[in-house]
């Protein structure tokens, strides 16, 4: 079954253990023979497509049976095209305006709602049309993609098909379906790829019908996954089954028009993955795959990925000697010396960052009784997630998270208004209890810290603001006035603007996106409402180009999803920005408002700028391609004498540049001074400092910058002072 689903409810459902040679598992060859279910074939796809089909001619009955009426339909430029309601398509209308775009458009967005090329529409509207240079034209391309991949592995395998979304990171798709025994691998993907082929040659129309729940259970009766699914779904909650070809699959959709646009295809990998992320549960098989409109972008992305491979974090970590994992410790990585500077130096910057914008760092305990947990909801949404043993006949977990110890700490005396905003923050060790098989190198771990911060603050309120400095009569030298502040907006501007500081520093670029009310979420309408509009005011005034991410919003309240794209536009979500209602609300916080007799709930803010330090250390690590830059660098320079006889000077300048706070080494090897300048380049040192008899002779050093020839000549203090600019600068 193909759902298009938010990252949440994808590791909801399932929880993939990688066995593909990007996780350095090497698979032992596999016979690419295998049993298909022909029995399940031959009942299963003739019923369902009967089943549509008899949906489908009902529908269109009724259509035809509505009133055609005129509609206007007004396109992003202000044009306005003239149409039929119930009658007329975003496909016709893009026909109209050319050839071209009718041959390239792939979705269309109706009044803000993404809207099938072919679903008639039913009144006066808005109109855009996107092709795959848009974010939302190449989404649904490789979601439909996963389409023909899952009718590619139902026709070849006779699998049971379960869910196939886009990924998260913008790279493509993935289809996870029940095989029984059998497990894939790269010797299954070329039968795969011919089977999408085949049903890109065939140009199969997407076609859409609304079922309701009774018909959704007849249809998919035969698989037990899709089942699960459409009895989790509210009563009310509009179902659509979408078909291609034999394919006939629970989807919300939109979809391009037909399977012809997918031009190029290509398995990528292939996984394992537990059905709803439970190890107790049924062991699935999930392929990876790309698809672009035409080969060339494809041969591309696939020159990308070779590219991509030599910067992958293990094997940069492995040669630059910064950390390891031990199979004693799955899941830890330990840090070297040279991977623990970089560590510490992130965490610096961000403390500084701290010093500045008026948080404060505070200390939380890592294991708590359970009945934390059961106040703050983790207990029972997220505990096999959770490390949990039993103390003197009591069960405690490590956190997995901190924000209920930051409730703890706000909770454990009376609160002023006149205190807020409360700005918690807590680099404290944090444990979730991954599967082992969806390990991944920094990226996915078990242990790991990040740059975690909690701010109390009001909704609005009237604030206390002293005025200094004659400003003339009638008002005195000094003075207070009241200032109507709308917090929440204020406090999520600045997070933007520290989130906008910190990303310019590491030269990511990134994309904002307001995740709002999901289908299954807590508190009520007016307070969602609210907290969505405040959202959009904090975005509007920080100024950058945002997009509504309808229904992605945590279960507690909307938040704010960034985006990142490291040096070869890749995406990564590192930072968060979350508002919460519901926790206090659990823990019963309160302050006192300026009427000291009247309690009132804070709001809680949840953001982190790195979000996890092993996972942006990860990301950094393959965005500079090896090559830190000097501040944050863990070789920032190493002196290497030109014979013995420099050697006594060397180890000198070497301990002037430790003693000004810099990482230095010395090379006092016999090796020849070119050897000693190339090993320094391949290790990466910043700044290699050359020292022979005449250097000795006048205190300087001469200087080679990393991966250049040239090089100067300096004294020890105007280096010192090229150090201090370029750390002071993040440079």
């Amino acid at each position: 079954m193909l759902l298009r689903l938010s990252a949440r409810s994808i590791r909801r459902y399932t929880s993939s253990h990688s066995l593909s040679a990007s996780s350095f598992c090497t698979l032992p060859p596999m016979s690419t023979s295998h049993p298909k279910n022909e029995s399940y074939l031959s009942a299963v796809i003739p019923k369902r497509i009967k089943l549509f089909e008899q949906i489908q001619s009902h529908q269109l009955e009724k259509l035809k049976s509505l009133p055609h009426d005129p509609i206007k339909i007004t396109l992003p430029d202000g044009t306005v095209k003239e149409g039929r309601k119930w009658e007329t398509t975003p496909m016709d209308i893009a026909g109209e305006i050319s050839k071209g775009l009718a041959n390239s458009a792939l979705i269309s967005s109706v009044n803000d709602e993404l809207w099938d090329m072919s679903r008639p529409l039913e009144g006066d509207c808005k109109l855009e049309l996107f092709k795959f240079d848009s974010d939302k034209g190449r989404d649904t391309l490789w979601h439909s993609s996963a389409h023909v991949l899952g009718q590619a592995l139902e026709q070849e395998y006779g699998c049971q098909l379960c869910i196939g979304p886009c990924t998260t990171r913008g790279e493509g798709f993935y289809y996870d379906a029940f095989y029984g025994d059998l497990g894939l691998n790269d010797n299954h993907f070329p039968n795969i790829e011919a089977g999408a082929a085949k049903a890109a040659k065939e140009a199969q129309p997407f076609e859409r019908v609304e079922v309701t729940k009774d018909q959704a259970i007849e249809m998919f009766s035969d698989n037990n996954f899709k089942v699960e699914i459409i009895n989790d779904l509210p009563a009310d909650k509009t179902i659509t089954v979408y078909r291609c070809g034999p394919l006939v699959d629970l989807c919300r959709g939109p979809h391009i028009p037909n399977t012809s646009f997918v031009k190029a295809f290509k398995c990528l990998r292939a996984s394992s993955a537990y059905w709803r992320g439970s190890k107790d549960r049924e062991s699935l098989q999930r392929v990876y795959g790309i698809s672009y409109p035409d080969q060339k972008q494809l041969k591309k992305y696939l020159q990308f990925l070779e590219e991509a491979k030599k910067y992958d974090h293990r094997l940069l970590g492995q040669k630059q000697e910064l950390f390891f994992c031990h199979p004693l410790s799955p899941g830890s990585w330990f840090f070297l010396p040279l991977g623990t500077r970089v560590y510490n130096k992130l965490m610096e910057f961000i403390k500084e960052q701290y010093w500045k914008r008026g948080y404060t760092e505070v200390i939380t305990p890592n294991m708590y009784n359970m009945n934390l947990w059961e106040t703050s909801g983790h207990a029972a949404n997220y505990k096999e997630n959770m490390f949990t043993f039993d103390i003197e006949k009591q069960e405690f977990g490590l956190k997995p998270m901190n924000c209920p110890g930051h409730c703890l700490m706000f909770q454990h005396r009376v609160r002023s208004y006149r205190e807020l905003p409360i700005r918690l923050a807590d680099f404290g060790v944090l444990h979730r209890n991954e599967a082992s098989g969806a390990l991944s190198g920094l990226t996915r771990v078990r242990r790991f810290q990040q740059d975690d911060a909690h701010i109390f603050c009001t909704e609005d309120q009237v604030c206390d603001i002293l005025v200094s400095g004659n400003v003339g009569p009638p008002f005195p030298p000094s003075f207070v006035v009241n200032v109507f502040c709308l917090q929440v907006t204020d406090e999520v501007k600045a997070v933007l603007e520290f989130i906008d500081y910190a990303y310019k520093i590491f030269g990511f670029t990134y994309e904002l996106k307001l995740s709002t009310r999901p289908e299954k979420y807590l508190g009520d309408l007016a307070t969602w409402d609210k907290a969505e509009n405040d959202l959009k005011i904090a975005l509007d005034a920080f100024g950058k180009t945002w997009v509504l991410n309808e229904g992605d919003g945590a279960f507690y309240g909307p938040k704010i999803d960034i985006t990142v794209s490291d040096a070869m536009n890749r995406k990564f979500q590192c930072a968060t920005l979350q508002l919460d209602f519901q926790l206090p609300d659990r823990f019963k916080l309160e302050y006192s408002a300026d009427d000291e007799a009247k309690r009132q709930r804070p709001v809680m803010i949840h953001r982190a700028v790195l979000g996890s330090v092993e996972r942006m250390f990860a990301i950094l690590l393959e965005h500079y391609k090896g090559k830190w830059p000097f501040w944050l660098s863990p070789r920032q320079a190493i002196v290497c004498p030109i014979s013995k006889k420099s050697e006594g000077y060397a180890l000198q300048v070497k301990k002037q540049i430790h003693e000004a706070g810099y990482h230095v080494d010395a090379d006092i090897t016999d090796r020849k001074i070119d050897k000693k300048v190339r090993e320094a380049q391949l290790a990466q040192y910043n700044y290699i400092l050359v020292v022979g008899e005449t250097e000795a002779a006048t205190g300087q050093v001469s200087v080679r910058i990393r991966d250049s020839a040239a090089h100067s000549v300096k004294s020890i203090e105007n280096l010192l002072e090229e150090f201090k600019t370029k750390t002071s600068e993040y440079q």
